[in-house]
C-alpha cells in the first residue's frame, strides 16, 4: 500500500519504501533505538516498549519521506529522485554500519536478526500496536483514494478537480510513511513487497483506478508475503531462512521484467 501511494505521488513506477529509502530511515532509527541509546531509552522515556520502538521507526521514516519530499518540490526530475533515495538509503545504512561497529556482541546479534525480517517474532503486546497504525494508514489510504486518481493524470488536473494539493500530499505521504515505518519496526525492512506488488495488481486487473487497486494490493501483497514466509519455512526441514532473502528472490524478477518489457501504464 506504501509503495502504491508513493508511486502514484512521484508517478514513478520505481518509487518504494525500500527504494525511496523509507524503510531505511525506520531502520536507522530502530538501530538508534536498539544499540545506540538502549540504556537511556529505558530509563529517560516513559514510553518504552513496543510504542517506544514504533515511535522510533515512525520518526525515521517520517525524516526521510520529508526529505524526499522537500526534493521532489525543487526537482522535476524522476531518475533524479530515484538516485537520491538511493542515496538517502546509503546514509543511512552507512550511520546504522556504524552503531553496528561500537556495539556489543549480544545487541548486534538481536538487530542482525531484525534486519533478516520475520514475521513469527510479533508478540501479543506489539500487535496491539500494530493493527491500530496499519488501520489507520490503511483508512486515510481510503479517504484520499479519490485524491489519488486524480493525481494520476498530474498536480494541474487534481488541482482543477478542487483538491488541495499540499494537504492532500502530506497526508497520503504520512500514510506511506505510518505504513512502512510500522512493519518495519516489527517485521524488519522486508523489501520489495512495496515495489512489486502495485505492478502485479496493476496488470491482473487492467486498472489504474486506486477504487481497484487499493483492495487488490492490500489483498496480493498479503497472499504475496504469506508465500514469502511459507517458503522461509523450509517445510519439513528445521531451518528458517531470512524473509528479507525470499521477498528479494520473488520481487525482483518483478521489477525486471517491468523495465524489459518497457510496460508504461497511464497511471504513470
Amino acid at each position: 500500500m506504501s509503495g502504491l501511494q508513493m508511486q502514484t505521488i512521484f508517478r514513478n513506477p520505481l518509487a518504494g519504501p525500500d527504494v525511496l529509502g523509507i524503510s531505511s530511515g525506520a531502520s536507522l532509527a530502530v538501530a538508534f533505538f536498539s544499540l545506540g541509546f538502549p540504556s537511556l531509552l529505558a530509563s529517560g522515556f516513559t514510553l518504552t516498549g513496543s510504542w517506544a520502538l514504533a515511535l522510533a521507526a515512525w520518526a525515521g521514516s517520517f525524516f526521510v519521506m520529508l526529505l524526499v519530499l522537500f526534493v521532489s518540490a525543487r526537482v522535476n526530475d524522476n531518475m533524479t529522485i530515484l538516485i537520491l533515495g538511493i542515496l538517502f538509503s546509503g546514509g543511512a545504512g552507512a550511520v546504522v554500519s556504524i552503531l553496528q561497529y561500537f556495539s556489543n556482541e549480544s545487541l548486534l546479534k538481536s538487530f542482525i536478526v531484525w534486519t533478516m525480517g520475520s514475521l513469527g517474532s510479533i508478540t501479543f503486546s506489539q500487535l496491539s500496536v500494530v493493527v491500530p497504525a496499519v488501520a489507520v494508514g490503511l483508512l486515510l489510504a481510503l479517504l484520499k483514494m479519490k485524491d489519488l486518481n486524480a493525481f494520476l493524470l498530474g498536480e494541474t488536473y487534481a488541482r482543477s478537480l478542487g483538491v488541495n494539493i499540499h494537504r492532500s500530499r502530506l497526508t497520503i505521504l504520512f500514510s506511506a510513511s505510518l505504513l512502512a515505518g510500522t512493519i518495519t519496526a516489527f517485521c524488519g525492512p522486508v523489501a520489495f513487497i512495496g515495489i512489486a506488488v502495485p505492478h502485479l495488481a496493476r496488470v491482473f486487473f487492467r486498472t489504474a483506478s486506486h477504487q481497484v487497486l487499493i483492495p487488490a494490493v492490500w489483498l496480493m501483497g498479503a497472499d504475496m508475503l504469506l508465500l514469502s514466509d511459507i517458503i522461509a519455512q523450509l517445510p519439513g526441514m528445521q531451518t528458517t531462512l531470512p524473509i528479507n532473502s525470499v521477498t528479494a528472490l520473488l520481487g525482483i524478477p518483478v521489477i525486471i521484467w517491468m523495465i524489459l518489457s518497457n510496460k508504461k501504464f497511464a497511471a504513470l
